[in-house]
């Protein structure tokens, strides 16, 4: 008997293939806000598996509560960063979308008020506020596509620190596998065209497919590899 698809095996839920949640440190999310604006001290810079940028451990003002926010570029320990509506536009702060100024770079953007931010959360990006058009924000993403969010909903000054992570090669294998594993993934993974034919649909002596490789919506699990129910495969061609 063959061996079942990596898919399969995934779909199971086994140790192998969950993340190590209980290594991540925080959600990096913003804290609740009643409507008064609240201030904290950086008093940290940490990293976290969970996330591809530094995070800042900010203390803050009265309550004593520690909480962690994704680090802008160009913050230091000892800063005091604000959260509210009253918040001034610098830096690290945070404010609802309707509150900051036109053109300016932001970072970590909430879908919808109060989610604690879903948007532009990766090492070295921003977005740009570029207008306001009634109760609506108007955000160029960094993929270029623009978007309308809430005025309520907040957003942090500036651009997520980290950047240039990515231009950094790894050079060895050893360094790509440890940190694939600190985040859960299957590091490397063999094609289906180098395995056995018991154990993949592509296997085989052969070095290529040597079959259609769109497969039906409704096929077996053990079937369903390649390109499912595909519109088309390969390049466009006769369209400029």
């Amino acid at each position: 008997m063959g061996k079942r698809l990596i898919q399969q095996r995934r779909g199971k839920g086994t140790p192998r293939y969950r993340a190590p949640s209980h290594r991540f440190k925080s959600d990096a999310r913003y804290p609740r806000c009643s409507g008064d604006t609240i201030k904290g001290q950086v008093v940290g810079i940490v990293t976290d598996a969970a996330h591809s940028c530094p995070l800042m451990r900010i203390l803050l003002d009265g309550t004593f509560e520690e909480i962690l926010m994704l680090a802008p570029r160009e913050v230091r320990v000892g800063q005091w960063i604000e959260i509210g509506s009253d918040a001034r536009p610098v830096n690290g702060n945070v404010l609802q979308l309707k509150s900051i100024p036109e053109g300016t770079s932001i970072y970590n953007i909430e879908l919808l008020p109060g989610d604690g931010g879903k948007l532009v959360r990766t090492s070295g990006t921003s977005a740009y506020l570029v207008s306001h058009e009634g109760d609506k924000a108007n955000i160029l993403l960094p993929s270029k596509k623009n978007i309308m969010v809430n005025g309520d909903s907040r957003a942090t000054i500036g651009k997520v620190a980290g950047g240039g992570r990515v231009e950094k090669p790894f050079a060895r294998a050893g360094r790509k596998h440890h940190a694939k594993k600190a985040k859960g993934k299957l590091y490397p993974i063999t094609g289906g065209v180098h395995m056995n034919a018991i154990d993949h649909p592509f296997g085989g002596k052969a070095s290529t497919i040597g079959k259609s490789t769109t497969v039906s919506r409704y096929a077996s699990p053990g079937r369903k590899v390649g390109h499912i129910s595909a519109r088309q495969t390969g390049r466009k061609k006769g369209r400029k």
